[in-house]
């Protein structure tokens, strides 16, 4: 379903990145709307797939996962079944909190958030280095943020 947005659509969106847990009353007062036309636009942009889920942003560092680390992988082989399985395999490990097959040096960029450098080196001796067909693999540490956020730049699309 294509659905052209509106500014309340987009202004809606935005609320919600801020705070999904909104209810439909403080939204459509912060609109000047009445409660009906709000969570029937929020049904609308769920239906549409604008919003895929909600969801609990969690502080993984308060949690005890002090480490972030992003790994440049090469593949062996680009058959789309290597990339499959390669894929598939990715997604079983909770560690891997990103995966994207990228253009350049690499095949694939993973994010992974863990406890610490020995959870990490864990992961690299006990599962990816079994992945048979993987190439190259570079580590980078992350020392620190910069900046972390979840909200798109919803007035870059007027």
């Amino acid at each position: 379903m294509d659905l052209k947005l509106d500014k309340t659509d987009k202004k809606i969106l935005k609320l919600l990145q801020i705070d999904s847990n909104r209810t439909t009353k403080s939204l459509a007062e912060e609109l000047n709307l009445s409660t009906t036309p709000v969570f029937e636009r929020i049904k609308k942009l769920e239906k549409a797939g604008y919003i895929k889920q909600y969801a609990a942003l969690l502080d993984a560092q308060r949690l005890g996962f002090k480490q972030t680390v992003f790994i440049g992988i090469t593949i062996q082989g680009h058959t789309r079944s290597y990339l499959e399985k390669f894929v598939k395999q990715i997604n079983s490990f909770p560690e891997v909190v990103e995966c994207h097959r990228v253009s350049g040096n690499f095949d694939y960029l993973l994010k992974l958030v863990v406890k610490d450098i020995e959870a990490y080196e864990n992961f690299i001796l006990t599962k990816l280095t079994l992945i048979p067909y993987l190439g190259s693999v570079q580590s980078y540490i992350s020392l620190s943020k910069g900046k972390q956020t979840h909200h798109l730049d919803l007035d870059s699309l007027d």
